[in-house]
């Protein structure tokens, strides 16, 4: 199966994270591409309209998986900016997670995956499962380890 992973990382987590997801993918058999999300101005905290340097295409990929980090308990904008440019997923299924800095996923993860699933269902795909890691939790590590197997088995 080809899947692409499309990720939006400003510190590395959520790259560290669709890294590990991509090994596991191509170790099962899968063909997995990891592709990254960029904007010009990277400053999580500018006003300026998001514009994307690099726009993943989505068009050779059989399965999708969207992971980005939380930003003032919601999700990422660049991530938001990207999703909201997408023509259409026509009935692709897609997987998604989030990386938000505090421990528990009622401080913005739950709240960002709710924003993820509502574009992926507007768009016109199919949401097979999501999850989300809390980097500062004390059992981020198998937080990460349970994502990866949840994910991998869609």
């Amino acid at each position: 199966m080809n899947i692409g992973i499309i990720i939006h990382s400003h510190t590395g987590n959520t790259l560290s994270v669709g890294e590990k997801l991509k090994d596991n993918l191509n170790t099962a058999g899968h063909t997995a591409q990891l592709e990254r999300v960029v904007a010009i101005n990277e400053d999580p905290n500018t006003r300026e309209i998001i514009k994307l340097k690099e726009i993943p295409s989505l068009s050779k990929y059989d399965v999708i998986i969207i992971g980005a980090p939380v930003r003032g308990f919601s999700l990422s904008p660049v991530m938001m900016a990207y999703l909201s440019q997408l023509q259409t997923l026509n009935g692709k299924p897609v997987a998604c997670f989030v990386t938000q800095h505090f421990p528990k996923p009622w401080m913005g993860g739950n709240r960002a995956i709710k924003q993820m699933k509502s574009t992926i269902l507007q768009k016109g795909g199919t949401v097979t499962g999501s999850g989300i890691v809390n980097w500062t939790n004390k059992s981020r590590e198998k937080q990460i380890t349970d994502l990866i197997m949840i994910l991998s088995r869609l």
